[in-house]
């Protein structure tokens, strides 16, 4: 439902419950219950309404989201010093923000920082455009640009189970050069406040500082993520998201 008929719809059950409220407090028989029903209506509705922000995104970084944008890849970490997380794609319709799909995922195995820094372990907290993707396998029909090449590969000399983390990557441009392959190791801020944060493929548990997401999710925003609707990710534990 557009926004304009879930106001009008809302509007009329609102109106349907105050004139039954009044006509009980009248003296009417039998209006008591229905009243209350349709105050319930009323409240159920607006509270399923398409919200007009991106949900559990406090004012700080909900102001942060560029106006342009109508696409966020949200990620809710569980807590400050977790590496669990859940990634939401939303995209913006009109003024309402619509859940597109959600996935779980890990962050940065020692949790999150307002101030990342080189192999802290933890991701930043904060809004990043996504601009490049690329990765060690062929193009999977991605609309950002995709660079395909074997440096991508993890090192054979890491865990098995993560050979296959930078099959399909996303850059969140934290500390890197738009318009560039996600493996460009420029750093305009510097080496110490690290970079290379990517979204990728997950292995199942927390990473250096990246986001993961399953093989199935990392095709899906490949083929979604569009460079014209402005894309962000918003990414940070549920508290300071909320802040």
């Amino acid at each position: 439902m557009h926004s304009g008929g879930v106001r009008r719809a809302v509007t009329a059950t609102a109106v349907l419950a105050s004139f039954l409220t009044a006509l009980s407090a009248c003296g009417g028989a039998g209006n008591g219950g229905a009243g209350q029903a349709a105050g319930r209506a009323a409240r159920t509705q607006a509270a399923t309404a398409a919200p007009t922000r991106v949900p559990g995104v406090g004012d700080r970084l909900q102001q942060r989201i560029p106006s342009a944008s109508r696409q966020v890849v949200a990620v809710y970490g569980d807590g400050k010093d977790s590496a669990d997380s859940t990634v939401v794609l939303y995209t913006k319709r009109g003024s309402t923000w619509q859940r597109e799909r959600g996935w779980t995922g890990h962050n940065g195995k020692k949790g999150w920082t307002t101030d990342h820094r080189e192999d802290d372990d933890r991701s930043p907290v904060g809004v990043f455009t996504l601009s490049d993707a690329g990765g060690v396998l062929p193009d999977p029909g991605s609309r950002l640009p995709y660079t395909r090449s074997a440096a991508f590969a993890a090192p054979r000399w890491w865990a098995e189970s993560h050979w296959h983390d930078f099959d399909y990557v996303i850059a969140i441009d934290y500390n890197r050069v738009k318009g560039t392959p996600p493996n460009d190791q420029t750093r305009p801020e510097g080496e110490k406040k690290g970079g290379g944060i990517w979204l990728h493929m997950d292995h199942g548990s927390g990473t250096s500082a990246c986001v993961s997401v399953p093989e199935r999710a990392m095709r899906y925003l490949l083929r979604t993520l569009d460079p014209r609707q402005r894309p962000v990710v918003v990414m940070g534990d549920r508290a300071d998201l909320a802040a």
